[in-house]
């Protein structure tokens, strides 16, 4: 990379620090592991599919914590727009030393902008979640969230690409007073080795917020894509 490159590398590093600053206090600290596999499939034109499967390690990464299956469709409307609506069926354990089920299902609305060297991009998710469907106390009533994510990518022109993002969860039912219960700053690199082979590697801090024991998570991650 040429010292251009390299000051726009350090700017994406320092402006994870910057986040990473917004979310690094916290009662409770936990080291974590993600991995997941994904696999995208070009239906038509525009038109695609999706699939993964993720394990979320935590506890120091000594256990289980989370395993999901994904699916969805996106529409690429055109360069600066793009929709999607995904199903997730979720395994989360409990404290009670028993996995949750849980589904959830989501609609995104995403812009992109080229500010070369830069891709900047706003992701907004409308997200309604049933939790213990027949077990929990309230019946398994849909809890939904608003989630916005923005990202900024360096197109370095080589298989690599360096990013940035943060991501905010806003509850839209409860608890209504509450403006965020959730933020997550993540740094990573993107490396594809073909046009249908990729990783992303990835390091993340989330917190909780406005809740009476938050927690804050230290997450390292890789994801495998496969795209047709």
């Amino acid at each position: 990379m040429n010292l251009r490159g390299n000051r726009y590398a350090v700017f994406l590093v320092f402006t994870f620090c910057m986040l990473w600053g917004v979310v690094l206090k916290g009662q409770v600290k936990d080291a974590g592991l993600w991995t997941s596999v994904n696999l995208e499939v070009k239906l038509v034109k525009k038109l695609s599919f999706s699939l993964s499967e993720e394990l979320r390690f935590n506890e120091n990464i000594t256990e289980l914590g989370a395993a999901f299956t994904d699916a969805g469709l996106s529409y690429k409307l055109n360069k600066h727009f793009q929709f999607g609506a995904s199903y997730r069926f979720i395994q989360r354990r409990k404290v009670e030393d028993y996995y949750s089920l849980r589904h959830r299902f989501y609609v995104d609305a995403k812009y992109s902008h080229k500010l070369k060297p830069f891709e900047v991009s706003l992701r907004t998710r409308f997200q309604d979640q049933i939790e213990d469907l027949g077990r929990a106390a309230d019946g398994g009533q849909p809890i939904y969230y608003l989630r916005n994510k923005l990202n900024a990518s360096l197109n370095t022109k080589k298989a690599y690409s360096p990013y940035v993002s943060l991501e905010l969860f806003t509850p839209l039912n409860y608890p209504r007073e509450v403006a965020l219960v959730g933020i997550r700053a993540t740094a990573g690199v993107e490396y594809a080795f073909t046009k249908h082979h990729k990783i992303d590697a990835f390091y993340l801090i989330q917190k909780e917020l406005n809740v009476e024991r938050q927690v804050t998570d230290f997450v390292i991650g890789i994801g495998y894509f496969y795209k047709l």
